[in-house]
């Protein structure tokens, strides 16, 4: 009998506000909401033969402990308003040393100054932003990539 094969988890992790998607300044973040997005990772992960795990948080303490204590090979995170300022996410991540890709719907870099920096880019694979809900999809392409090279 053929060992079916464990599927790769990929957490993504959604951070303060981003459940106002479609609400919220949709200018910026687009007219899709949270519960939409949801969907379509899960969808996109299935085709990948991924099992993706969404979690919100509007907490800080509630986003580390879900870092470094959920079951999973990659993370995807937006951290949202605490890309600036979050000293413990950042150790959070580096403690779990897991493959990591942060993403942002807008692009941080073309905003407010104090949004032009990360606390995480520098110890994460990569950054994927700008791109509307495509910067999510994308990196669970990039995170599907990584697994497969890395077995």
């Amino acid at each position: 009998m053929k060992k079916k094969k464990k599927k790769n988890k990929v957490l993504i992790i959604h951070g303060p506000n981003l459940h106002l998607l479609g609400k919220r300044e949709r200018n910026i973040y687009g007219r899709f909401t949270l519960k939409e997005l949801e969907k379509e990772l899960e969808e996109k992960g299935k085709k990948l033969g991924l099992e993706v795990i969404n979690f919100q948080s509007n907490f800080e303490g509630e986003i580390v402990e879900k870092i470094t204590k959920a079951d999973y090979d990659f993370l995807i995170i937006n951290p949202a308003g605490y890309t600036h300022t979050s000293v413990a996410i950042r150790d959070a991540i580096l403690a779990k040393e897991k493959p990591t890709i942060e993403v942002h719907i807008s692009n941080i870099f073309s905003r407010e100054p104090f949004r032009q920096m990360s606390l995480i880019s520098d110890i994460v694979k990569g950054i994927i932003c700008g791109l509307g809900k495509n910067s999510y999809l994308l990196a669970l392409e990039a995170a599907q990539a990584f697994l497969r090279e890395k077995r």
